[in-house]
């Protein structure tokens, strides 16, 4: 089975409104290798990796977010792993 890995840049109101943790119990849900974290501009930064069906769920599901969520823009670009992914996935420190 092919993996994609994928960096994501999440904007608009997705601080304080638990995107982080939402996110991540989806992914789990899925699947999903990676992390997610809050950055200090107001956007949810993550790094994620699965098959890429997988990856698509999941990408619906960060453009919709949370119920108090108000998702502007998701940015979807290819990255490499570079062997630093958790085996699962997990929320990270603020950045």
């Amino acid at each position: 089975m092919s993996v994609q890995t994928l960096h994501l840049s999440i904007s608009g109101r997705v601080q304080g409104v638990s995107y982080r943790a939402s996110m991540a119990e989806q992914a789990r849900r899925l699947g999903v290798r990676g992390w997610v974290r809050n950055r200090h501009d107001g956007r949810v930064e993550a790094l994620v990796q699965a098959a890429p069906e997988t990856l698509q769920a999941l990408l619906a599901w960060c453009r919709r977010g949370p119920p108090a969520a108000r998702v502007d823009a998701v940015q979807a670009t290819p990255a490499s792993d570079d062997g630093g992914l958790p085996a699962g996935f997990e929320t990270r420190p603020s950045a």
